[in-house]
C-alpha cells in the first residue's frame, strides 16, 4: 500500500511554492511552509492569502474552507522546521548550486524516512539527488503555474529512485486531484522539451521580422486554438525564466541547436525586459506584474492608419477550384456581400459545388447563425462556370485548388492572360511557394498568398503571405479585404509554412521523437500537452486529425528549405506514412481508430 502523507513541507513561498501549499492545505493535508527570512515568508503569506480570497470572492472555495485551509498550514523560517515532515518539496529559483546547498540541508534535517522532492522544471533531478546521502529517496514533482488550477503533475524518476517513493508519489497526486505522468530525468522532461523549442522558434521568427509580435501571436491563437501567443506566454513565464530553462536543455539535451536560446532573449534579459514581471517584455504592461497590455513604439497603427499604403476597390471576387477548401471560400466571400463567380473543371464539379455551399449555407439557417433572408442573397451572389474566360472582370481571383507547383504556376499563367489589369491574384497554398506562382505571370506586383485555413467559414484566421516582388498596394488590399470577410488577417514573408506550420509541425515532429525514443507513452505526451499547457489537443490527437502524410510532407517541406538538423522528419512518422497508418482517414494512424 502506499505511504499515507500527513505532514509536508514547502521550500520557497514564491508564486509556485505558495501555489504549492495551497494545493497540499487544500486537500487536507497539513504543511510547513518555509521561507529564508521573515520578510520572505510574508510575500509568501500575502500571495497564498491573496489567492485563497479570490478563490472565495468568484465561488469557488467557501469562506469555512479557506479558514481550514490557511489554518493547516505553519509558516517557518529557516529548513530546521522540517525535521518531522512526511515529504519536503523544493521550489526555489532554477540555479544548480542553490538547490544542491538546500538538499543537503534537508538530507541533514528531515527523518531518515522523509521523501526529498524538486519542483524544478529543467534541472537534472540526478544532479540534485547526489548532493544527498538518499538519492533512492530524491525525486522530481513537477507542478505546473498556477498550481492550484493546472492539473498536469510530471513525476521525474532518476535511474536510482525507489519503485515505492514513485508509487507513493504517484498516490499522492491522485490524492490532490492531479494527473500524473511518470517519467525519467531527462532535459525539459516532457512539457518543457516540446514547449521551448516552439517558444525559441518564435522568438526567432520575430528576431527576424518575419512577422510583428502581434501578428504571430495571433496566428498561433486563431490557428491552432492556443490559449496564449508564444510571445505573450514568453513574458508570462519571464524572459530570464526561459533563458534558463532553454540554456539548461542546451547543455543537458544534445546541444540542439532550436533550444540555443534566441540572441534576442539574451539582450532583453541583459537590458533588464523580463516580461510581465518587470513590465516589459516582448509587450510593455500598465506596470510591473499587470497583465495589461498597453500601446508602445512596436504597437501598429490602428483602423483606416493600418492601410496607409492605399487599397483596390474589390467587389467582384472569382475562387478557381472545387475542393473543401475552395466551397468554404466561395461561402465566406458571399456571405460578406461579394459578388463571386465560382470555376470548376466542368458542370459537374459546379454542380456538386453549389450543392455543398447551399447545404452548408442551410445549416446555418438551422442553427440560427444565418436568416433565411441572408442565406438567399448570398446564395444569389455566386455564379456557376466551369470556364476561366468568366474570371476576366472579376477584382480578385483565389486560387483553391490541388497543392501541385506545376498544376497553379499553369492556372496563375492563364489568369495572367485572362484578368483584366490590377486584379489582385490570390493563392490558397499552405506549403508552395507563392514567388514560384507570381513568376508564373507578367504582373508578380499583384500576387499574394491568402492562406484561409479549414473549414473556412470557421476559422477566424488568414495569413497573408507577401513575396519580395508583391506590392504594398497589394498586400493593403488584401488585408482590407480580410477585415471584411471578418478575419484576422497575419502578415508574413514567403517562407516555407508561414507562420502557424512553420511553429506547429516542428513541435509535432519533436513529440514523434520523443515516443521514438520510447521517452513516454503517446497518451501521457499527449496529457502533458493538455493539461500543462492548455493545448486543445495532443500532438499524436492532432497528427492523426491533420494526416500522417500530409504532417510528413509539410516537415519535408521545411527541413528542405531552412536546412535545420532538428526539422528532419522523425523516422517514425516517415514508417507510419510509408505503413499506411495516415490517421484517422485510414483508420490507424499513432492510435487505432477503428475501435473507437
Amino acid at each position: 500500500m502506499a505511504r499515507e502523507f500527513t505532514r509536508v513541507g514547502v521550500v520557497g513561498l514564491g508564486t509556485m511554492g505558495a501555489g504549492i501549499v495551497e494545493v497540499f492545505a487544500r486537500n487536507g493535508l497539513d504543511v510547513t511552509a518555509v521561507e529564508i527570512s521573515e520578510a520572505a515568508l510574508e510575500r509568501g503569506r500575502v500571495t497564498l492569502t491573496g489567492s485563497t480570497d479570490r478563490a472565495v470572492a468568484k465561488g469557488k472555495l467557501a469562506e469555512a474552507e479557506r479558514d481550514a485551509l490557511l489554518a493547516r498550514v505553519d509558516f517557518r523560517v529557516g529548513l530546521d522546521a522540517l525535521h518531522d515532515v512526511d515529504l519536503v518539496i523544493e521550489a526555489v529559483p532554477e540555479h544548480l548550486d542553490l538547490k544542491q546547498r538546500i538538499f543537503a540541508e534537508l538530507d541533514r534535517v528531515c527523518k531518515p524516512e522523509a521523501i526529498l522532492a524538486t519542483n524544478t522544471s529543467s534541472l537534472s533531478v540526478t544532479e540534485i539527488s547526489v548532493a544527498t546521502s538518499r538519492p533512492n529517496q530524491v525525486i522530481g514533482i513537477h507542478f505546473f503555474n498556477p498550481a492550484p488550477v493546472m492539473k498536469l503533475v510530471e513525476v521525474v524518476r532518476t535511474v536510482v529512485t525507489s519503485a515505492d517513493v514513485v508509487a507513493d508519489v504517484e498516490a499522492l497526486c491522485e490524492r490532490l486531484g492531479k494527473v500524473d505522468v511518470t517519467i525519467s530525468d531527462r532535459a525539459g522532461f516532457i512539457a518543457n522539451a516540446l514547449l521551448f523549442g516552439y517558444l525559441n522558434h518564435a522568438v526567432g521568427m520575430f528576431e527576424a521580422r518575419y512577422a510583428t509580435r502581434e501578428d504571430i501571436d495571433a496566428a498561433m491563437k486563431l490557428g491552432c486554438g492556443l490559449p496564449m501567443g508564444p510571445l505573450a506566454l514568453m513574458d508570462l513565464i519571464g524572459l530570464d525564466t526561459a533563458y534558463e530553462i532553454l540554456d539548461t536543455m542546451y547543455r543537458r539535451g544534445g546541444r540542439d541547436r532550436r533550444h540555443a536560446p534566441a540572441p534576442l532573449l539574451k539582450q532583453m534579459v541583459t537590458a533588464g525586459l523580463l516580461g510581465r514581471k518587470s513590465g516589459r517584455g516582448f509587450y510593455t504592461y500598465e506596470r510591473p506584474g499587470s497583465p495589461k497590455v498597453v500601446p508602445d513604439e512596436y504597437t501598429p497603427p490602428a483602423g483606416d492608419a493600418a492601410l496607409a499604403d492605399g487599397t483596390r476597390a474589390i467587389a467582384k471576387v472569382g475562387v478557381v477550384g472545387s475542393g473543401t477548401m475552395a466551397t468554404g471560400i466561395i461561402e465566406v466571400f458571399a456571405k460578406a456581400g461579394y459578388e463571386v463567380i465560382s470555376v470548376t473543371r466542368g458542370a459537374e464539379k459546379s454542380a456538386k459545388v453549389c450543392e455543398t455551399v447551399k447545404t452548408s449555407l442551410n445549416k446555418g439557417v438551422v442553427r440560427g447563425k444565418l436568416s433565411e433572408t441572408d442565406r438567399d442573397a448570398a446564395l444569389g451572389r455566386i455564379t456557376w462556370s466551369a470556364t476561366l474566360d468568366h474570371l476576366a472582370d472579376v477584382d480578385l481571383v483565389v486560387e483553391a485548388v490541388i497543392e501541385e507547383l506545376s498544376v497553379k504556376k499553369a492556372l496563375f499563367a492563364s489568369l495572367d492572360e485572362i484578368c483584366k489589369p490590377g486584379v489582385v491574384l490570390a493563392t490558397t497554398t499552405s506549403s508552395l511557394p507563392v514567388i514560384d506562382v507570381a513568376m508564373a505571370t507578367q504582373r508578380p506586383a499583384d500576387v499574394i498568398g491568402l492562406h484561409f485555413f479549414n473549414p473556412a467559414p470557421i476559422m477566424p484566421l488568414v495569413e497573408i503571405v507577401r513575396t519580395i516582388r508583391t506590392s504594398a498596394e497589394t498586400s493593403a488590399t488584401a488585408r482590407a479585404v480580410c477585415a471584411t470577410l471578418g478575419k484576422t488577417g497575419v502578415v508574413c514573408g514567403d517562407r516555407s509554412g508561414f507562420i502557424v506550420n512553420a511553429l506547429l509541425f516542428p513541435y509535432l515532429n519533436d513529440a514523434v521523437r520523443m515516443l521514438e525514443a520510447s521517452y513516454s507513452t503517446a497518451d501521457d505526451i499527449d496529457y502533458a500537452m493538455k493539461l500543462g499547457c492548455g493545448y486543445p489537443m495532443g500532438p499524436f490527437e492532432l497528427l492523426d486529425v491533420v494526416g500522417l502524410d500530409v504532417s510528413l510532407a509539410i516537415q519535408r517541406e521545411l527541413y528542405l528549405e531552412l536546412r535545420e538538423p532538428g526539422f528532419a522528419p522523425a523516422p517514425l512518422l516517415e514508417h507510419l506514412v510509408t505503413a499506411g497508418y495516415l490517421g484517422r482517414k485510414s483508420g490507424r494512424g499513432f492510435r487505432d481508430h477503428t475501435r473507437r
